[in-house]
Parts: structure tokens; sequence; C-alpha cells
């Protein structure tokens, strides 16, 4: 096959979403952040807002679809190995439109494609292209339920792989499994969190529906709103610091604490900052109140102390350039009322965000993880006072990272007690032992984990 052309964007490609969509998913199987990619090439090309939405869709569906889409590629390619990652990607795209866009006629996918591969590559990539289009037209794809290993066959409809389908089956039973499969490729919703330090739920909402969005209230959390109808981060409301981007999931940890204005709070791995500000709404600095937000990266600071000011909440926050497992001699003559450790990890629970995150992650990640967040846990157990509340949670939904972590961490560490995770709406997403687990099937939330735990009074 062709070599190919520079990675550079050539100027026809900047008005071409399909030729651009191409571009971002190359850069993002090398590693780039879909988010940021599509972002920055957004920035670079002169779409239109439909061919914006286009190319989105596209990336996106490519990376939450591809392990399906390369089984149903894969019989009408004699050696898949020897493509160019472009041609790969182009095909991707095509048979994603054809599959899963039901207003994208077949000739013009096939036009758009054959005309891309032509400018990309040269003639025989344009035929190559062509033939293998049009043989998917003529004899239709595969059918997955001719898998007859029902992990395989999960796996491929659902486009994860087989380790964490085995994984979450064995975790969760074969129902669940099945269910959260079926739900990390749905679009999630935008999810807004009502900053309560300058405003209410009502009057963010009023605020909101005036600017033209589609405003519903949240199941899971009472200052949570899910918007429709255009972009948050663009909107009055955002700007003015009336409402920040959070997902409901998250917004369950800060509460869970039991704050109380004059708190001295420890936020031990707080960037971008969106805890680290929810935190500070049930702060008052004129009585004391503050929380000390830490990052490893000073960019990221940087990030907590922007939000910080855009939401109005700076007077509260101190953020500072640490890793949380020297938090023991940065804060050598100071305790915590309370200690928030949102935890660095696999974030399975964001598939539906950073769809391309289950590829390139494996169960032995997740144990290399453990170990991170029992150091995090054991260096801040030392500062929290005597009857002080630690709350502890990841994004993801492996057991490794969560109860597995708590049941360690406990062991070595008895003055500490688990009590109930409680929520306002009294959510059924309790275990035995009162930890919470929020998975992706459950209200089309992010998948989280909390656990809450007391510190007692040593002998």
């Amino acid at each position: 096959m062709s070599k190919g052309k520079s990675n550079v964007i050539a100027g026809w490609e900047q008005k071409n979403p399909r030729a651009l969509a191409v571009r971002a998913l190359e850069k993002i199987q090398n590693g780039a952040y879909s988010n940021l990619q599509l972002n920055q090439i957004i920035k670079q090309s002169q779409l239109e807002e439909r061919d914006i939405h286009l190319m989105t869709t596209m990336t996106y569906g490519v990376i939450q679809h591809r392990l399906t889409l390369e089984y149903w590629l894969h019989p009408f390619v004699a050696d898949w190995k020897k493509l160019d990652a472009w041609v790969k990607e182009l095909l991707y795209i095509s048979l994603f439109q054809m599959e899963y866009l039901d207003k994208v006629p077949n000739h013009a996918i096939f036009d758009e494609a054959i005309a891309i591969a032509k400018r990309r590559g040269h003639d025989g990539t344009r035929k190559f292209v062509t033939g293998v289009l049009h043989a998917i037209d003529r004899q239709g794809v595969r059918a997955i339920d001719d898998i007859t290993d029902p992990v395989q066959r999960l796996s491929i409809a659902a486009s994860l792989p087989v380790w964490l389908i085995e994984e979450l089956t064995a975790e969760l039973g074969v129902e669940k499994a099945t269910a959260i499969a079926g739900a990390i490729n749905e679009a999630p919703a935008q999810s807004a969190r009502v900053n309560l330090a300058v405003t209410t739920v009502a009057a963010a909402t009023t605020a909101l529906e005036a600017e033209g969005f589609t405003v519903t209230p949240s199941k899971v959390v009472p200052e949570a709103l899910l918007l429709h109808g255009g972009h948050v981060a663009s909107s009055q409301a955002f700007q003015d610091g009336l409402v920040t981007l959070q997902d409901e999931s998250a917004m369950l940890m800060a509460p869970s604490l039991q704050i109380e204005p004059g708190h001295h709070v420890l936020d031990a791995a707080a960037a971008p900052g969106g805890k680290t500000t929810q935190i500070a709404t049930y702060l008052d600095a004129t009585v004391g109140g503050r929380v000390e937000a830490l990052d490893i990266h000073d960019h990221k600071i940087q990030l907590i102390n922007q939000n910080a000011e855009r939401l109005h909440v700076a007077d509260r926050i101190s953020a500072r350039n640490l890793d949380a497992r020297q938090v023991d001699e940065a804060f050598a003559d100071e305790f915590f009322d309370r200690i928030l450790v949102d935890a660095p990890c696999s974030g399975f629970g964001l598939l539906r965000r950073k769809p391309e995150i289950r590829y390139d992650k494996t169960m032995a990640d997740s144990l290399s993880l453990q170990k991170i967040q029992l150091g995090i846990l054991d260096s801040v157990a030392d500062k929290l006072k005597v009857g002080g509340r630690l709350v502890y949670g990841t994004c993801t939904i492996l057991s490794a990272e969560n109860e597995d972590v708590v049941h360690q961490f406990v062991t070595t560490h008895p003055e500490f007690e688990l009590v109930p995770t409680e929520t306002a709406y009294e959510l059924n997403a309790l275990d035995e032992e009162g930890m919470l687990h929020m998975y992706p099937d459950d209200y089309d939330s992010d998948g989280f984990f909390i656990a809450t735990l007391v510190k007692k009074a040593t002998k």
C-alpha cells in the first residue's frame, strides 16, 4: 500500500470532516487524547457546525466500535497488517457510517472515501478502497451472533477487550457485565454542577434556559443539571461561574465528607479542580475554612487556580504542586478535619468520555495503580484528626482499585472504620459494607466508586 503523505493537514482537508476524522484517529492511535486531539483539529479546520458534529461523531464512533469494525472488515482485506494506518482509519470511518449512521447514503460515503484515498495515496490506493467498500456493499458484514464463544461475542459486540469482559463477569456476573457493556458506548450527557457558592439551582436553570439550553434536573445529585442544545463551556453562565462541567457521579464524593464552614480540608489529588471547588462551596474563609489542593503537575495547579477564580471560591483554596505521598513532610505540624482522595486510577468508569483507554490498559495496570492508591492513603492517614472523615474514590469499576484497596487499608489502619456513603437521593448503589458503586448502566452517568471512613480514637 501507499506510504501516504505528510501528517500535516492539507488545505483541501480543512473543510472535509471525513478527511479530518482520519487525521484525528491516526493521532489518537499514536497516543493522543481523543478530546484534546479533536479540539486541536477543530481549531485548525474551516468546518461548519454540522460538519464539526459529523467529524466528532465519526471519530468517537470508530474509537468506540473499533473491535466490531475490525471484525467486519477483516474478511474483505487479504493482508490487514500491510495496510497503512490512514487507510485503515479511512475504511473504519466508511464502515462506521454505513452501519451506524442512517442519514448518510452509501454513494456519498463511497465518493468521499475514494476521493480521500486518491488525494492521500495514489491510484492503487483508490482502487483498493473502492473494491473493499463495494464488496461490503454487495455481501454485507458477517453476523456477530455467529461467534460461538460468549465472552468473545460480547467483546466484539461491545468492542471491549476480552480480559475486561472476563474480569467484569467474574466480579459482577454475566447479566451485569452485559448491561455495562451495552451502556458504555452511549453518548454521555452534558452534566453541570450548579455553583452554590454564588447562585441557586433555580437561578442557574433560568439563566441556562435563557441561553437556549434544555435543562433537566439530575436524579443523582440535587445540584446537578443535564443540559442539551449547546456547548456549556461557551455559555455565559459558565463564564460567569454559575455552573461548571462535572459528571453527576463525581459530585457524590464531596457531600459524604460532611464539611462544616470552618473545616480544614485536604484534597489529595485535586486537578483539574472540580471536586476542590465543590468542597470550597461548603467552606467560609472568614471563619478559617480552606481546602489544600494538591497535584504533581504545575500546569494542573494552574487549572485548579483558574477554576477557583472563575467560580469565585479562590479565597478558600490553596493549590500547590505536591505528590500526595509526601503530605506528612509538607504538613508536618498540620492536621485536617476532612480528607478527600480522588485517586489516580485506570478510568474504566469514563469509557463514554475517553473511549480509547479500553484498548491500551490491562489488569496489570490496575494492580500497579493499586500500589499508588494505597501509598496515598497510607500517607494521608496520620494527617486526619480523630473523628475526621476520609472519603476515597475512583472513576473506575474494577474491584482491584476499589473495595480491595479499602479492605487492605483498613486492615493496616484499624483506627479507620467504614461508614455508609450517604446520598441525598438515597441511590440504590451501596454494597453490604456501605461502599458506593455507580456503574454506567445504573443512572447513565460515569462509573464511580466511593468509600467513606471515620478515624476512631486510638488506644
